[in-house]
């Protein structure tokens, strides 16, 4: 994690003051550094998580300490049930929000032909259904908002397929379909949808690849590192922002030059 975000540094300017953020699965990982990083930007955070309330409560007692506003909303966004309790609890303390981020993500990696389909069912529910849930629960906020942002994170796997992926890779791909799909409706209403796709990134997901095919990875990568989550968090920032206001029904790959 870069410095910057680490410190939670100010601006000069603090681009996301007088908006409210939820970022999905944002207790840890890539969602933990655009929660810390909007707040950082003047934002009203909601940290939303499935089961680590700890860390959790610690990104919004970071965000607290440095005068900004966070609380932390448990959810299992695959529940539609759960999701509207969130909402609900969101509206409650902070009113409508302006930015969604569908971050939260899983992975159960199999070949096709040994995969379950618990193992299948398992992975849409939470990233492709969780998206749907949490985009229902709070499309009036976007729709609404005078800059309404609904950002996605998809994958590269998403967009090339990956061996032994092939339930995340489709979750994954059918949130670009989704995204640009919601950006023709909401570009009635002034709102935008864009969808970032990174390519392999430094987080716990990453750590429980083996070594061996870690190496094989790095080395189709022309940049011949991975991704750190500031590589991520810095394009998420700017689609949240006002100057992304002609962005729209976009998908941003940030993937160190794989091609796909």
């Amino acid at each position: 994690m870069s410095e910057t975000v680490q410190q939670l540094e100010p601006l000069d300017r603090r681009p996301l003051s007088d908006r409210t953020c939820l970022v999905t699965g944002s207790s840890r990982g890539i969602g933990r550094d655009i929660a810390l990083e909007f707040a950082r930007c003047g934002a009203a955070v909601v940290v939303n998580y499935r089961s680590s309330d700890g860390q959790a409560r610690e990104v919004t007692e970071r965000i607290r300490q440095h005068d900004g506003t966070a609380i932390a909303v448990g959810a299992d966004v695959s529940d539609p049930e759960a999701v509207r309790r969130m909402a609900a609890e969101v509206h409650d303390e902070l009113g409508p929000i302006d930015v969604l981020v569908n971050n939260a993500g899983i992975t159960i990696d199999r070949k096709f032909e040994n995969m379950t389909a618990e193992e299948w069912s398992n992975v849409m529910a939470v990233n492709l259904d969780g998206t749907f849930n949490c985009t229902k629960a709070f499309y009036d906020d976007i729709k609404d908002a005078d800059q309404g942002r609904l950002i996605n994170i998809s994958s590269v796997v998403g967009q090339q397929g990956n061996y032994g992926q092939a339930n995340y890779a489709t979750s994954k791909g059918g949130l670009i379909a989704f995204t640009r799909t919601i950006a023709l409706e909401l570009a009635r209403h002034d709102s935008t949808a864009n969808c970032v796709a990174p390519g392999f990134t430094r987080t716990d997901m990453l750590e429980k690849v083996p070594e061996r095919v870690q190496e094989q990875i790095r080395d189709d990568i022309p940049l011949n590192r991975f991704a750190e989550t500031k590589d991520i968090v810095g394009m998420v920032r700017f689609l949240a922002g006002e100057y992304a206001d002609y962005m729209t029904g976009q998908v941003i790959g940030i993937n160190g030059g794989m091609e796909w």
